[in-house]
């Protein structure tokens, strides 16, 4: 972890889900499962997630997959680029690059405005909550301009800007005509495979068999030519932009911030083909191994379901059985195994199962889902155990969803304390330990049992109930059961921001800073 490499920068992620459907004249609500969470998680570790039960944790979890798509904000992903994927929604933003640029200047001109009009109100309460509006229009504005800025790697004059629009169009229809052609060629080849089996198996000579696959062959070269012709062609484009870039041409006439550089892809801007084809980098582990295996399949099947669907082995290929027995071994089931049922396993052996599901198509992010809470303690230790060995053997990363703080202890690198769809707290496991600076962390630690009487403490009780996420205070989300709150909580949202090197946390009334 010395040199951390972002996997995943979420900025602003907001999950909302109405109520029942919109009714004439009726405002329409919505249950704010997640409201505006910002953090990055980092290639190779392990990152905790934490909270009471409703806060928004699973959500999080399934929304960054976008099995929800998310209401609202950025979830960019850098285990591919944006040109190994060719997403259509950077087509799109290329072919309308004025309408982008329109809207840069829009939300600039409005965040400038409403700064300004702030900055004339008296010192209050009335300022405070202007204050949020300001922050979320400047927050819109930073997000418009980051969809331009982010693909082409800085801020450029309107010229500039339609010769790289050009150059990427151009890109983007190659790399689908690329995919289309390695289709065909793939297609192709199957076709002479089986051709040559089925004659081999009539008594066919070599000289028979080789002038029946001919025309089939030339095709393949054919199609092949085409694909290093247009390869050649984008290197030649891409390499000229490139040098392009390194002249330091940009003009800051529209420009917001500054200048932002960023291959990752986004997401939340997917379409449903484009996410399927990343679903074997971005897996799931269920919370419960009863109902997340189809009992109508066999161990094999199970397992072998996603490595079919992303064609990493045909169907037949016997390969694949020997890969499914070679996974199902390092996920501590036996071989032999394959042909049996679900129900004929026991909760830590079904778990195992869905582990081995999920690292079968080789996953670069794993989300944990409650993954041991439903097992009896001794197995728990086992399965975090498994998952530890896992990591380590393929270079994953997890985000480790658990209510247990002991669990999360154990096997997270850093913790991210969530509370009714906010981020509070966030910083490494040892850190949150010895120094929480939320209160509603603090609480939470104080809770956890331990026999350790020397360093015991009084639990701290929360009172009341978690408040409705539908209509949740205003201020401070915490504020209802927080025995710190002041004035300032019940009207101004507090900014996460960091406090200390690593150390993220969202509060007016912060604990145990070091002075």
């Amino acid at each position: 972890m010395s040199e951390k490499k972002v996997l995943l920068h979420i900025t602003d992620l907001k999950q909302y889900f109405p109520v029942g459907k919109k009714q004439i004249g009726k405002e329409q609500l919505f249950v704010k499962a997640n409201d505006g969470i910002s953090l990055d998680i980092y290639e190779g570790e392990t990152f905790g997630l934490v909270g009471e039960s409703g806060c928004g944790k699973s959500t999080f979890g399934r929304t960054l997959l976008q099995l929800y798509r998310q209401t609202a904000g950025r979830s960019i992903y850098y285990g591919r680029s944006v040109e190994e994927l060719a997403p259509k929604y950077v087509s799109d933003i290329f072919n309308n690059l004025p309408e982008k640029k329109r809207k840069c200047e829009e939300a600039r001109e409005r965040a400038a405005k409403l700064r300004a009009e702030w900055e004339k109100m008296p010192e209050g309460t009335a300022k405070n909550i202007e204050l949020q509006k300001l922050n979320e229009a400047e927050t819109l504005a930073r997000n418009e301009l980051l969809d331009i800025t982010a693909l082409i790697g800085g801020l450029y004059v309107a010229d500039d800007l339609k010769e790289i629009s050009q150059v990427y169009v151009k890109e983007y229809n190659a790399t689908l005509n690329r995919r289309k052609y390695n289709d065909q060629i793939t297609t192709l080849r199957a076709e002479v495979s089986n051709k040559r089996s089925a004659m081999k198996e009539k008594g066919k000579g070599e000289s028979e068999i080789q002038r029946a696959v001919q025309a089939t062959e030339d095709k393949i070269k054919q199609l092949q030519s085409q694909v290093a012709q247009e390869e050649k062609q984008m290197q030649a484009e891409a390499a000229r932009i490139q040098e392009f870039k390194k002249q330091n041409k940009a003009k800051k006439d529209f420009g917001l911030y500054e200048s932002y550089m960023d291959s990752g892809i986004n997401l939340a801007n997917l379409t449903d083909v484009e996410m399927r084809f990343l679903r074997r980098d971005l897996q799931l582990i269920f919370q419960d191994p009863y109902s997340s295996l189809n009992p109508r399949m066999t161990v094999g099947q199970i397992i072998g379901e996603g490595l079919l669907a992303h064609h990493l082995f045909k169907k037949g290929d016997g390969k694949m059985q020997d890969y499914i027995m070679e996974v199902m071994e390092k996920c501590g089931l036996a071989s032999y195994f394959i042909h049996r049922y679900p129900h004929q396993f026991s909760g830590g052996q079904r778990q195992r199962i869905g582990i081995a599901r999920s690292l079968a198509v080789n996953p670069k992010f794993v989300v944990c889902d409650e993954a041991v809470s439903a097992l009896d303690v001794s197995i728990q230790s086992q399965i975090i155990n498994l998952l530890l060995d896992l990591k380590e053997q393929n270079h994953l990363t997890y985000l480790f969803i658990s209510h247990d703080l002991s669990v999360i202890k154990y096997i997270s690198d850093r913790i991210g304390v969530m509370y009714l769809g906010n981020m509070v707290e966030l910083c490494e496991t040892a850190e949150l330990f010895e120094r929480p600076y939320h209160p509603y962390t603090e609480a939470l630690l104080s809770a956890i049992p331990t026999t350790d009487m020397d360093h015991k403490k009084e639990a701290i009780v929360l009172e009341g109930d978690i408040p409705s996420p539908i209509k949740p205070p205003r201020g401070c989300k915490f504020n209802t059961r927080c025995q710190h709150c002041t004035e300032i909580c019940k009207e101004v949202e507090p900014k996460f921001e960091e406090v200390t090197p690593g150390h993220f946390v969202a509060c007016h009334h912060k604990l145990n800073v070091p002075k």
